[in-house]
């Protein structure tokens, strides 16, 4: 964006102060501010808008008094949460409030410059004088990421020159309102960066008005239009001071899907469809879903006042998130209903609300085969989701989501009948086969085609051998994982010197050489360990309830995750009894602690400790399946927080490694429980059982295990990405090193010969940093936009508990710690975790929690394992947790009934 702040040279008034609404299609977002060019392309391609004029920024920064530019130094010194940036002081929101406030004194006392008072008053003139309404018109306003709908003031019916003059002063101060500071600051717009132009229209006087939306802005669906409508002018409506009529209209074909009850409407059907088709108009014209104020003056004439990107909205399954294109070809397609499909998120069950940077997302499509096999992937808002519409409109694939989805996502599956009702989801009856069946459209079924069904049978028969020996051999199996993943490591090392260009081949040659052989040599034990718990299951039948089992998996040994955990309280154990780190630990916050710890001047026995701990577990990180998510060997911060809540536990009996012997304890006796029943009903029965839990306890703990050699290679992929990022940085083609896992191999490739790629990351860390702001991601997305758990009827929330799936059986009752991101998060030993949803990144704090309540998830997603195996009550799918739930609120979780109570 064009600095056209204060940090712009002041010039004299000279020409181009006053531009036309006719002439402002032309102009720049820098010149006459978003509200104002939107309003141009409209009046250029005929939309009926009233006429007016626009004063530009110029006016702004030659009327803009110069304690601006102090100011504004010292709000952009403060980043989000009072964080500073470049050594500046930070700023708590009270001390920003109070720099806005004195910014909007200075701009309101400053004198109105001749030339600009005299630009505004002869304009004024020339369009006939009468009442007009003044509307704000900043240059970071109406962006496609940030509205900023409501943070400038406008002025209705507004009458005279000298009040027409008072007024724009009015809106160049509300450049300066608390709201707006705090959303530049929120949305990372530098405040030297904004300028405001003024839009002076005729004042339409209104029969009726009101806002419309091209997209439904609570489903999210493009195929309709939204209109909120009252008598009187349109303030009323977008302030919120009248129940407006609410229409919901079929956009394409202006059928009313939705009206007010009761009274007589304030809109005619013929005014609704006039509505619908003009804002439908100015949503193609700008290319991106409108917000659309308008008006019906007393001649029944429908006018157009303003018009502004909905930037709520998440977006269509087609987008492009890596070529910013959006709403074109495929995505236009979508948007119209044709072939509705729908999505799943992926992420959200592997335990991550945040977006993927886009080398992560690159590394995952490689990795899944860039949508060569049966799933089909899209990846709207740097999230990945799967294509689940051909397992809708096959029998035996609904069959399949009814037993499986459930599992996964309970929330999710609570949408399904609704789902399998939708016509557009129907069956459709597939070609039969020879022998005169029907040939169901799975991924079963297409995997057994051609060249993929071929190597997929290959790779099941070539599982069948290791499977027999973790069956027969399980000691010999763990001995045979642990030299893996030695081996592994050894694959990984890149002989040095290595260039930038070596090192990005040895990156996608990891990627190319192991994934494949590294599932072989990890997925075959805790296979034959999940099945021996399904046979047990099977073989207790009429004689244990099958939730009985669920205590089997406690404390399981050998999960290099549950050993990581452990091993961190150990070391926490031995810091705690060195009085020097015990005090480090104690006063200092996480950051602190990785600033001292990187210059080496932790204590002794802190920093020996730790960096033999990260030695061992440094290439894990929160929201590790990301490629380009730091590690904790580069960014140790949530580590060091994670010993600081451990030194606090001064129960012994709350101790984790205490907890952990007692869950395993625990699942010791109910499989000596379970054996004995089995053997009162046959002694054979009885020994198969025995076998069949004993192998359970050996194996299944490695479920853990592919994916931690998964990250060890992603790690170091990460680690070489990095060293290439840091010779783009030293060619000035990009800013920082980090800004590698924002491009692809190839657009690295084209870097490393010398292309400025500055652009392309500055425009993908802009959609990344909106993603991670964003706090609801759909977990099921249609083509069309809409969100499936938004567009369902709600259930009346009860007032004094909340519910969701069962999943670690127990109850506790603790007060609440809502954490939405762990990294530097304190839990207090026996506090209830409440989160959005959890990866392996969370475990440790599971080590000192009373229960998890997570917002995601279904039985057999992460935290609902992890909490099984750690023994503590959990519940998952609790719609609205981190939200209803407070800290410091007690509450009781039961894991068995799938409640929470307060």
């Amino acid at each position: 964006m064009d600095s056209v702040g204060l940090d712009t040279e002041r010039g004299d008034a000279g020409s181009g102060l006053v531009l036309d609404l006719s002439q402002l299609a032309s102009a720049s977002l820098a010149t006459v501010g978003g509200k104002a060019l939107n309003l141009g392309r409209l009046v250029a391609a005929d939309f009926p808008v009233p006429p007016g004029f626009c004063l530009t920024t110029a006016g702004y920064r030659i009327s803009a008094p110069a304690e601006l530019d102090a100011i504004a130094t010292r709000l952009d010194g403060a980043g989000l949460d009072g964080a500073g940036l470049a050594g500046a002081a930070v700023l708590s929101d009270g001390d920003r409030d109070d720099l806005a406030r004195r910014a909007r004194e200075a701009v309101a006392a400053a004198p109105v410059p001749p030339s600009v008072d005299a630009a505004v008053r002869d304009a004024y003139a020339a369009m006939g004088g009468g009442p007009v309404a003044v509307r704000s018109s900043a240059t970071a306003e109406d962006l496609p990421f940030a509205s900023f709908a409501g943070q400038q003031d406008s002025f209705m019916d507004v009458a005279g020159a000298d009040a027409v003059v008072d007024a724009v002063r009015r809106c160049w101060a509300s450049l300066w309102t608390d709201r707006a500071v705090a959303y530049r600051t929120t949305n990372g717009i530098r405040h030297h960066e904004v300028g405001l132009a003024v839009v002076i229209q005729h004042m339409v006087h209104a029969r009726t008005a009101g806002v419309l939306f091209t997209a439904n802005p609570v489903t999210g669906t493009r195929t309709e239009t939204v209109i909120d409508a009252a008598p009187g002018p349109g303030q009323a409506v977008v302030s919120g001071a009248v129940n407006p009529d609410h229409f919901v209209v079929d956009t394409a074909s202006g059928r009313l899907l939705q009206q007010p009850d009761g009274t007589a409407p304030s809109l005619t059907r013929a005014q609704l469809r006039e509505l619908a088709s003009l804002g439908d108009a100015a949503q193609r014209l700008v290319g991106a879903p409108q917000d659309v104020e308008w008006v019906i003056d007393a001649g029944g004439k429908a006018w157009l006042t303003q018009s502004r990107p909905i930037t709520t909205l998440y977006p269509l399954p087609a987008d492009d998130p890596l070529n910013g294109q959006a709403g074109t070809g495929a995505a236009a397609d979508a948007a119209s209903g044709a072939d509705t499909r729908v999505y799943l998120c992926g992420t959200l069950l592997q335990g991550l609300t945040r977006p993927i940077t886009p080398m992560g997302l690159s590394v995952l499509g490689l990795m899944r085969g860039s949508n060569k096999g049966p799933w089909k992937y899209v990846n709207p808002g740097l999230r990945m989701y799967v294509d689940l519409t051909p397992l809708l409109r096959n029998k035996s694939g609904r069959q399949s989501l009814v037993k499986v989805l459930p599992l996964a996502d309970g929330r999710s599956a609570a949408l399904l009948p609704a789902l399998l009702d939708d016509p557009r989801f129907s069956v459709v009856r597939s070609p039969r086969n020879k022998r005169g069946g029907e040939g169901p459209i799975t991924p079963a079924t297409v995997r057994s085609k051609g060249t993929e069904g071929t190597q997929s049978l290959g790779l099941f028969l070539r599982l069948i051998p290791p499977m027999a020996r973790a069956l027969l051999w399980p000691e010999r199996e763990l001995r045979r994982a642990r030299r893996y993943q030695d081996r592994l490591a050894a694959r990984l090392v890149l002989p040095l010197p290595a260039t930038a260009a070596r090192r990005l081949q040895h990156t996608e040659d990891i990627m190319a050489t192991t994934i494949n052989g590294l599932i072989q040599a990890t997925l075959p034990a805790p296979t034959v360990g999940y099945l021996m718990l399904a046979a047990a299951r099977r073989l207790l039948r009429g004689i244990a309830k099958p939730r009985e089992l669920e205590a089997v998996l406690r404390g399981l040994p050998h999960n290099v995750t549950t050993m990581m955990d452990l091993e961190l309280w150990k070391l926490t154990v031995s810091l705690g009894r060195d009085p020097e780190s015990r005090r480090v630990f104690m006063e200092l916050k996480p950051g602190g602690l990785a600033s001292r710890y990187k210059a080496g001047m932790l204590p002794a026995a802190a920093q020996s400790g730790l960096q033999e701990f990260l030695a061992k577990y440094g290439h894990r990180a929160v929201a590790e399946i990301d490629l380009g998510m730091p590690r904790w060997s580069e960014e140790p911060d949530h580590i060091l927080g994670m010993i600081s809540n451990y030194l606090r536990v001064d129960d012994p009996e709350q101790t984790p490694d205490r907890q952990f012997a007692r869950a395993a304890d625990h699942a010791e006796a109910r499989i000596g429980d379970l054996v004995a029943r089995a053997g009162s009903a046959g002694r054979l029965r009885g020994r198969l059982v025995s076998l069949c839990l004993r192998r359970t306890r050996q194996l299944a703990g490695l479920r853990e295990f592919p994916k931690f050699c998964i990250i060890l290679v992603l790690a170091e992929m990460h680690r070489q990405l990095r060293e290439v990022g840091a010779e783009l940085v030293r060619n000035g083609v990009i800013d920082a090193a980090g800004d590698a896992f924002f491009l692809d191999f190839d657009e690295l490739r084209v870097g490393l010969r010398g292309a400025d790629l500055k652009g392309i990351v500055t425009r993908r860390r802009r959609l990344y940093d909106v993603e991670l702001r964003r706090r609801r991601v759909p977990r099921l997305l249609l083509s069309d936009g809409t969100d499936v758990e938004a567009a369902a009827k709600p259930l009346p929330a009860a007032g004094d508990h909340l519910t969701g799936t069962p999943a670690s059986a127990g109850t506790a009752t603790g007060k609440v710690r809502v954490i939405m991101d762990p990294v530097g998060a304190r839990l207090e030993p026996g506090e209830i975790l409440v989160a959005p949803s959890t990866d392996p990144g969370w475990t440790p704090l599971f080590m000192t929690a009373g229960a998890l309540v997570m917002e995601m998830g279904g039985v057999i997603s992460h935290g609902a394992v992890v909490a099984r195996e750690y023994g503590i009550p959990a519940v998952v799918g609790v719609a609205d947790a981190t939200t209803r739930l407070r800290d410091g609120q007690s509450i009781t979780v039961d894991g068995a009934a799938g409640t929470v109570v307060w």
